[in-house]
């Protein structure tokens, strides 16, 4: 059992109400237990979920709320059961901590559908009673099955938004066998999700076409994130040139929009993976059935497919783009989030601006 004490051991920055702004703030963490990975955390990514819950959009933020769920850092303390991780490693927490650890899914690694409880990285109530506050802040206690190994030789910067970001398009992408070459990628969305989608679907080896509705973004796509082909999709004649043109569409964009511009955009058996949370889907029958086409949901991802994810992100040198930033910065941050002024990912540099 660690000696480490339990009085406001940890700096953070939190929100105290629906105002979201952001200041700094001294909590508690758990003393390690023998299961647990401690780390000193080095750099967290901005999710647009920081966002939400620390303005209580959806009505149940738990205030004052840490945010943060695309955690790296360094282990600087072990509990006396771990086998996986040692001092001095570098080690990713994503976006949940605990999970019943017995159900068909847990058992299958797919924590994130666990089908009696999950305990998110932060606003969440944890089973010991505290309230889980996430990655804007200088350390946390894990359960080492939800820690994740860094290699070495990857950017513990870079590694920030693959514990999100990266593995909530890479997950639905391997689930449907996306990684095929040869075959045909549409990605609607060029955010922190959908640039991830575009790297991950060349390194597949597929034909890559983003949807946007933004002409601004059609170099970077094309040049910077190596996309074969950019479609505005306001462009009624772009997205007919495209009709039956694609295995696959990741949907990445997180306003409402129509699905029913797309769905003829596939092959016959072609699959929309929807991957954002649209207020609603409305969607004409003929142009699913017509095709035998299929919509499928998807969240993050679980325990063992994140852990691949991060190790092909390293063979393959797949880095995201990111803006680091201090902590300090962090409200101007969301509200440029919120503007969709990042190219990509913010990455706050925890180790050197939280002090």
């Amino acid at each position: 059992m660690s000696t480490q004490g339990t009085d406001n051991n940890c700096l953070g920055w939190a929100a105290r109400d629906a105002s979201g702004i952001l200041s700094p703030y001294k909590f508690s963490r758990r003393v390690l237990g023998c299961d647990d990975v401690s780390l000193k955390i080095t750099h967290c990514g901005v999710c647009y979920a920081d966002v939400i819950w620390a303005r209580n959009q959806h009505g149940d933020s738990k205030y004052p709320l840490v945010p943060g769920h695309e955690i790296v850092g360094i282990v600087k303390e072990v509990g006396s059961n771990v086998n996986r991780f040692k001092i001095g490693d570098h080690v990713g927490v994503g976006t949940y901590v605990n999970s019943c650890r017995e159900c068909e899914y847990c058992n299958d690694r797919l924590e994130i559908y666990c089908t009696k409880f999950l305990t998110s990285t932060f606003n969440a109530i944890d089973v010991d009673g505290m309230i889980t506050k996430g990655g804007y802040s200088s350390h946390i206690v894990a359960h080492e099955r939800y820690c994740y190994m860094i290699p070495d030789s990857y950017p513990l910067a870079s590694a920030a938004p693959l514990l999100c970001a990266g593995i909530t398009v890479y997950s639905p992408m391997m689930r449907h066998k996306m990684n095929q070459p040869g075959k045909s990628l549409g990605v609607i969305g060029l955010g922190g999700l959908g640039h991830m989608a575009v790297k991950f679907g060349k390194a597949f080896g597929l034909n890559v076409t983003v949807f946007s509705t933004s002409e601004s973004k059609k170099e970077e796509a094309l040049k910077l994130l190596g996309a074969d082909k950019f479609i505005i999709s306001s462009d009624e004649q772009q997205m007919k040139g495209a009709v039956k043109s694609l295995d696959f569409i990741v949907d990445t964009a997180s306003g409402d929009h129509p699905l029913d511009q797309y769905m003829p955009l596939l092959k016959t058996g072609g699959i929309l993976s929807l991957v954002s949370f649209p207020s609603e889907i409305r969607l004409s029958p003929a142009n699913l059935n017509m095709g035998m086409k299929s919509i499928s949901g998807s969240l993050t991802g679980g325990t063992k497919e994140t852990q691949e994810m991060i190790d092909f992100c390293a063979a393959h040198k797949i880095y995201p783009e990111i803006e680091v930033i201090g902590i300090q910065y962090i409200n101007e941050a969301l509200e440029r989030l919120i503007n969709k002024d990042v190219k990509y990912r913010f990455v706050i540099d925890i180790d050197n601006s939280l002090k």
